[in-house]
């Protein structure tokens, strides 16, 4: 019933206000795309900036108990092979009660792009449905279209900024160890993380996600015993059946004020 109800929230949230489209966004978010440059490795890296109105903000990939989950469609694109959204740190955010993760100020989001011939232009080409929210929350579609140039090699500094401002990696951060606990509950499986880390700063909080679409994960509680980080949460499969929990297919993300670190996976404990 938790999980049903923090939907329920979301879902209220995004009802005060309908759709909005591209045309109609610009009081509250401009969204443009740099197109970028081809790197030594044949990966083209390009970004999209958000600019967001005073007062407005948007959401993490993880957008926490109330927020509105970023989608990207990416199909109208050409010579394209994969690519990878490199998110920057979020920053907990609290909202009408509820703790949501994301950005309150404007935001440039790197793309690393893996083009289908090396050498050629890219068209990137798609769909974005993100969140903006300030008294209300506003569900925003916006169209995008850029041709990537192949020939252009010198990095965009804009792009490079933001590619320093993502969580560092549990090796950079000195993790030495993910431990999780597994236990049944009533509706699902409790979760408690041990992660033993060096302290990061501030107010630390854990961000746990599952690699399982279907696999909901409620908002951890997160405390600080010596040298260890502990974050304890509670798993539940959204059809209400029984699952079983890959623990490689965990993701912890520590935000603190003194930077993120992403995590991945953690071994029986």
């Amino acid at each position: 019933m938790r999980h049903i109800k923090t939907f329920l929230k979301a879902a209220l949230l995004v009802v005060c206000a309908g759709p909005v489209w591209a045309q109609e966004t610009a009081d509250m978010v401009q969204v443009d795309v740099l197109p970028g440059w081809r790197a030594t490795d044949g990966s083209h890296y390009a970004a999209l900036r958000l600019d967001l109105a005073p007062g407005w903000k948007t959401y993490w990939r993880s957008p926490g108990e109330a927020g509105v989950p970023p989608l990207f469609n990416w199909r109208g694109s050409r010579n394209m092979a994969g690519l990878d959204v490199i998110w920057p740190a979020p920053k907990p955010v609290p909202q009408f009660g509820y703790m949501t993760i994301g950005y309150d100020t404007d935001v440039v989001v790197p793309l690393r792009i893996r083009p289908e011939a090396s050498g050629r232009d890219v068209r990137l080409e798609g769909q974005l449905e993100i969140g903006v929210c300030n008294d209300i929350c506003v569900p925003v579609s916006v169209n995008v279209a850029q041709i990537l140039p192949g020939a252009v090699s010198k990095p965009d500094p804009t792009i490079v900024a933001a590619l320093t401002e993502r969580p560092y990696g549990a090796d950079e951060a000195g993790v030495r160890e993910v431990a999780c606990r597994l236990s049944p509950v009533a509706g699902g499986v409790q979760l408690t993380a041990k992660i033993r880390m060096p302290k990061l700063g501030v107010s630390e909080y854990a961000v746990v996600e599952s690699s399982d679409p279907k696999v909901w994960v409620s908002p951890p509680e997160t405390t600080r015993q010596g040298d260890s980080l502990i974050a304890r949460a509670v798993l539940s499969h959204v059809d209400g059946r029984s699952f079983a929990v890959d623990r490689n297919g965990l993701r912890f993300t520590v935000l603190s004020r003194g930077g993120a670190v992403d995590i991945q996976g953690c071994s029986a404990g």
